[in-house]
């Protein structure tokens, strides 16, 4: 059977891959401390979450590969610098509650997982799992809260005083999406729920 690369490979999916390869290196770059460089390839890398989705959308080039890489590459942008903000601002000087915690790390990570196998399971007996607007703002909550971490970072690493107000926009936005993270896992739970009820029935 030929494939036709010029669909599966087409823009969308390039822009989700390019998105892997940026998000691969904010995570090189945070453990060695290139806060300013894992910044804005971070702020790079999230941006292209809204073109790639928006662009297939309009333009009619949803693919099964784009409904696959699309989530995986999220997925490895927001755990991968969860888990490593955790890890770098336990170590740097910042209060309770103007950071990310372990925990917290925790949480984003679980839910991703939970959902990944959710879907697997939804798609692969005909259903639609299909992201939700929870979701796409539960998205956006966690760059908030991960550039402004990053941005924290960079500024205490160059020597330079972390203003309050950057503390208290990390806290809030953080809390905020460990809060959306949990209320759209939970959507998601529900939705699954009442599919395999709805596959019994019948």
């Amino acid at each position: 059977m030929n494939i036709d690369k010029s669909k599966v490979f087409n823009f969308p999916n390039k822009v989700s891959a390019a998105r892997l390869v940026l998000s691969i290196f904010v995570c090189v770059l945070i453990p060695m401390k290139f806060y300013w460089a894992a910044l804005i390839l971070f702020v790079l890398a999230a941006g292209t979450d809204w073109l790639d989705g928006w662009y297939a959308r309009k333009y009619n080039m949803v693919t099964k590969l784009g409904r696959v890489l699309d989530p995986f590459c999220d997925k490895v942008l927001i755990c991968g610098t969860f888990i490593l903000l955790a890890v770098e601002m336990n170590s740097a000087l910042f209060p309770w509650w103007g950071k990310v915690a372990g925990w917290m790390a925790v949480i984003v990570v679980a839910r991703e997982l939970l959902v990944t196998v959710l879907r697997s399971m939804i798609e692969g007996a005909g259903g639609d799992f299909s992201a939700k607007m929870a979701g796409k703002l539960k998205m956006w909550f966690q760059c908030i809260a991960a550039g402004a971490s990053l941005l924290a970072l960079a500024m205490s690493g160059s020597g330079t005083d972390v203003p309050i107000w950057l503390l208290v926009t990390i806290a809030v936005s953080v809390w905020v999406a460990v809060v959306s993270t949990l209320q759209s896992g939970w959507n998601y739970v529900v939705a699954a729920s009442g599919f395999v009820l709805d596959q019994v029935e019948d």
